[in-house]
């Protein structure tokens, strides 16, 4: 079974109340405690979930594993109460998978897990904290056989319902949930890969000839290999002829799971309307164990100067008239001045010529002078 891919969350309340899987908090540097973004009721519980051992926390920071398929591993999770009642928490394991902000996520108490979720297996499924202690719990991680090489991403959950009076009176469960992640590689083939799934292009053209529109660039980032990708994204803008024209800042990708997908926006002001622009994209992807080789997209658009080029239109339009008009009366003019074109009342005023007949001996034979 492979990560499921990237999704939104889905927005549906459990059978508990209105407010089920309202709060998150993943395990950082340091052991997470549940957190709210209002003011904690008096009554509010805090704890802890950490990667820990029989003794102790370990000083891990998330559940790390390099596994062969078939393998069965036991570990233990560190669960903190640090209230002053002794608490029941809920404790299981579910997948991982990226928000469409790049976050990392776990699926909601009422969507079933499907991979690494599913490898994790407790004794029991509550456990009773005593107030101000912590309980070292033993789980089992049962990779199949046929389990997809690569990484796989989930975490382990520690829940508590609390039931909480609303503003308008009402009591509702509140599922609190903290979490530790577990990234778990399983052995075999290792093949990352990161593709620019789409891409496109908008361009503000200005309404001032001589002014600078915005450009818009917006492309999709697709994992495509079996293993966890980041990396940064760089975004080049030209216009004809190669005229360099912008390069945006790298943008840190997050780091994508397999499948998953992660969308970048970029938005680059004052750019000419430069009649034809080409964006590209310049992927620098890395895995946690190397570079990869760089990966680029391209999409362009067209940017016409609209009113430079109304402008010259017109000036062209004004210049083809007058040509017309300036051509026309040079015509009329050299018809008038033509010899070869002469009015008829003129031909009329010219004497008429008539030829001599041919054979007029007083006209065309030679002079002679008769003899005395």
């Amino acid at each position: 079974m492979s990560a499921p891919p990237t999704r939104r969350p889905p927005r549906r309340h459990t059978v508990i109340g209105l407010l089920a899987a309202g709060l998150l908090t993943l395990i950082g540097a340091t052991p997470a405690a549940a957190q709210s973004a209002s003011p904690a009721p008096a009554d509010a519980v805090t704890w802890a979930v950490q990667p820990s051992g029989p003794d102790g926390p370990t000083g891990r920071n998330y559940f790390v594993y390099d596994l062969p398929p078939g393998t069965e591993i036991t570990d233990h999770v560190g669960i903190s109460n640090l209230g002053d009642q002794d608490q029941t928490f809920t404790v299981y394991g579910t997948d991982g998978f990226l928000t469409d902000d790049g976050a990392f996520a776990l699926l909601p108490a009422d969507e079933p897990a499907t991979d690494v979720g599913t490898w994790v297996h407790f004794d029991q499924r509550e456990f009773v904290v005593p107030a101000g202690q912590r309980r070292d719990i033993e789980f089992r991680l049962s990779v199949p056989a046929n389990a997809t090489p690569g990484d796989h991403a989930g975490g382990i959950i520690g829940s508590l319902v609390q039931v909480r009076t609303a503003a308008d009176g009402q009591q509702v469960a509140v599922d609190q949930r903290v979490a530790a992640r577990i990234y778990l590689r399983v052995d075999g083939p290792v093949q990352p890969s990161i593709s620019v799934e789409s891409m496109s292009i908008d361009y503000d053209d200005p309404l001032n000839p001589l002014g600078d529109g915005d450009a818009v660039v917006t492309y999709q980032v697709r994992n495509t290999g079996n293993i966890r990708v980041g990396g940064t994204g760089t975004v080049l803008l030209a216009g004809p002829l190669g005229w360099d024209l912008a390069r945006t800042d790298p943008v840190d990708l997050p780091e994508l799971l397999p499948g998953s997908t992660f969308t970048v926006t970029e938005r680059i002001t004052g750019v000419p309307p430069a009649l034809r622009l080409t964006a590209t994209v310049d992927l620098a992807p890395t895995t946690v164990d190397e570079a990869l080789p760089p990966v680029t997209r391209t999409a362009s658009v067209w940017a016409p100067p609209w009113l430079l080029l109304a402008a010259i239109a017109v000036l062209a339009g004004w210049l083809a008239v007058r040509r017309w008009r300036t051509g026309r009366a040079a015509a009329t003019t050299d018809q008038a001045t033509d010899p070869a074109v002469v009015p008829a009342a003129d031909r009329a005023a010219e004497p008429a010529q008539t030829p001599a007949p041919l054979g007029d001996p007083a006209t065309t034979g030679p002079a002679t002078t008769a003899a005395s």
